[in-house]
């Protein structure tokens, strides 16, 4: 039995928690726990975590729903996707579930993750990963997906093959459109570049990629991010495709047009935002490897100010 612990029950653990939740209810092979509180964990336990899509409503329900280290216990995976700010906070409260054995999964929007959990767990074996999807909380307890397009990467230059394999297994098995890939960490950093770009231009100028796409002057904004963000990336050395740019911008349009950043939704709810890791974090890339970013510079003292 693999016990897997989802931090963090927004639109990215929420949903393809809820997917290995359907698959695994029940089940003898693996135990699945919502790692929640508040509201959140009130109405699963009650009533389950319900999946709104274009076309259907699923509810699913997890083995456990708890934020007690106590009740959750030892976890041999833990998938996390809180926001970048509680990457912290949010392990340190479940030391006493992270085992040397715990495989740990980060989904967050940046690409700092890692490095930042490795030094609060630098025993254990942490993975890289990131997802396409547009789905967000439409109310506690229940997710709301927009569009068809859903896809997981992740991969690790450290960790064994049949680790890797086993938990490639448990997602095709819970039918998670899944690829386990040997570069991963350009992988991540290509839709970091999408989603950096996006969260930074959508929360500045405050429109949606319909907006944006729309607006000449909002659009050159968004295409000169990608161009500042692309040369921190090959400063880095990261092998990424000539062309990053203009397929970046493919998938900007072929993005539903009313959709927006999930750092936007938070900006216009009044919550924090993440743009310390999606913001921030380009500009500060840029000076350690001698790359200017004026107009991340710009947009990052706007958002943080």
């Amino acid at each position: 039995m693999k016990r897997i612990g989802i931090l963090g029950l927004g639109g990215v653990g929420g949903y393809f928690g809820g997917l290995l939740a359907k698959a695994y209810y029940k089940s003898d092979d693996v135990e699945l726990i919502f790692i929640a509180r508040g509201e959140t964990k009130k109405v699963i336990a009650e009533s389950g975590l319900k999946i709104i899509t274009d076309d259907s409503e699923t509810i699913v329900h997890p083995n456990l729903v708890s934020n007690d280290p106590a009740e959750i216990g030892e976890l041999d995976y833990l998938i996390c996707a809180t926001k970048t700010y509680d990457i912290e906070e949010s392990l340190l409260s479940l030391q006493k579930c992270i085992m040397l054995k715990t495989t740990i999964l980060p989904l967050y929007n940046g690409v700092d993750a890692p490095e930042r959990i490795q030094k609060i767990f630098p025993e254990n074996e942490v993975l890289q990963g990131c997802v396409y999807i547009i789905s967000m909380i439409f109310s506690p307890g229940t997710i709301r997906k927009i569009g068809f397009y859903e896809k997981l990467f992740f991969g690790s230059k450290t960790a064994s093959a049949t680790k890797l394999n086993e938990l490639q297994e448990i997602f095709q098995k819970a039918k998670i459109e899944s690829y386990l890939v040997d570069n991963i960490e350009e992988t991540v950093w290509e839709k970091f570049i999408f989603i950096s770009a996006l969260a930074s231009v959508t929360s500045y100028l405050n429109q949606n990629i319909g907006e944006i796409l729309n607006d000449p002057k909002a659009k050159e904004i968004y295409v000169e991010l990608l161009k500042e963000i692309e040369l921190v990336a090959k400063a880095k050395g990261l092998k990424l495709p000539d062309d990053i740019v203009n397929q970046t911008i493919l998938k900007l349009e072929k993005s539903p047009k009313e959709a927006t950043s999930s750092m936007h939704r938070d900006y216009l709810a009044g919550n924090k935002i993440e743009a310390t890791s999606l913001t921030k974090f380009v500009v500060e890339e840029g000076l350690k490897y001698g790359v200017k970013t004026p107009l991340y510079e710009k947009i990052s003292n706007v958002l943080l100010s």
